[in-house]
């Protein structure tokens, strides 16, 4: 049974921060949503991985519960390899090797066609578009994308922004899309493509939530350490789908819980390198920091 289905990339990633440096860790868009997600339900990925991919990456991820009967064997591996200055704002690019991510052609399991929760995680908006068409009429779509995605291919993610439930970009995509300084205007003109709902993360400073009648602010928590910001994003969208999957409730104030929830499971990714720390938050660590959240909204 799967009660999210995800879509996105499988890396195996180089990342150098200035408290250290890794070298071909398990990540990937996909991972860290899945990762992210299967803290609330049982996910499954579509992805692409190469021969080269580690045995013991793929057993790490059959032992967290995630579906894998989506992910096809290629020739080479996706690899990226970047790099964190200080401000651990933004990564810089040092090498993208595609490889067999290149010729991924999305075709859905049957099986998990009817699945009611979809999240279109970061990767080429085309096979984003061709992952909805293969659904039979899903609950709630969730589509994150990139700025370069925006620039390279705006057409076609103009098109998915159509078929989705919500949005997520951070503020500088938001701008970079429509155009704008102003984010409150980014996200009305989101909202007149078609969805119910656009998030806009903004990092440390936290997550701003729109909709055609509200507008919701959550709050950054404030680490002390941050080892590595990779995949927080991800791990965001994961864990937001993930909860409203397991409440089934798509209420706008149930969805501002969901960005909660996100925001703390991104916040503990955010301590350690890759996936390290995602492996090994229980739901308890979970629950006290969703109550730290709601202690720092009190006034």
């Amino acid at each position: 049974m799967c009660e999210v289905l995800i879509i996105g990339t499988v890396a195996l990633d180089t990342i150098e921060t200035p408290f250290g440096k890794v070298e071909k860790v398990l990540g990937g868009s996909v991972i860290y949503a899945s990762f992210a997600a299967s803290l609330f339900v049982r996910p499954a990925l579509l992805s692409i991985i190469g021969k080269d991919f580690p045995h013991e990456y793929l057993a790490l991820i059959k032992k967290r519960g995630i579906n894998i009967e989506g992910l096809e064997i290629g020739d080479k591996t996706f690899h990226w390899e970047g790099f964190y200055e200080y401000d651990m704002g933004e990564a810089k690019t040092k090498k993208t090797e595609l490889n067999s991510l290149e010729y991924f052609n999305v075709q859905v399991p049957e099986k998990f066609k009817d699945t009611k929760y979809v999240f279109l995680a970061n990767i080429d908006p085309i096979k984003q578009l061709e992952t909805v068409k293969q659904m039979n009429k899903p609950g709630f779509i969730v589509l994150d994308t990139m700025n370069f995605w925006i620039k390279h291919k705006r057409k076609a993610l103009i098109e998915v922004i159509k078929k989705v439930d919500t949005l997520l970009l951070n503020d500088a995509e938001a701008r970079q899309l429509f155009a704008t300084a102003n984010l409150v205007k980014a996200a009305n003109a989101a909202l007149r493509l078609g969805p119910r709902a656009i998030i806009v993360k903004k990092g440390e400073h936290g997550a701003l939530l729109f909709t055609r009648r509200n507008h919701f602010s959550a709050p950054g928590y404030p680490l002390e350490n941050i080892k590595d910001p990779t995949g927080c994003g991800d791990s965001f969208g994961g864990a937001f789908v993930g909860y409203l999957a397991k409440t089934k409730d798509l209420s706008e104030k149930n969805l501002r819980k969901a960005i909660i929830y996100g925001s703390v499971v991104a916040s503990h990714n955010a301590q350690d390198f890759g996936l390290t720390r995602l492996q090994s938050i229980m739901t308890s660590d979970i629950r006290k920091r969703y109550k730290e959240f709601q202690e720092m909204r009190k006034f």
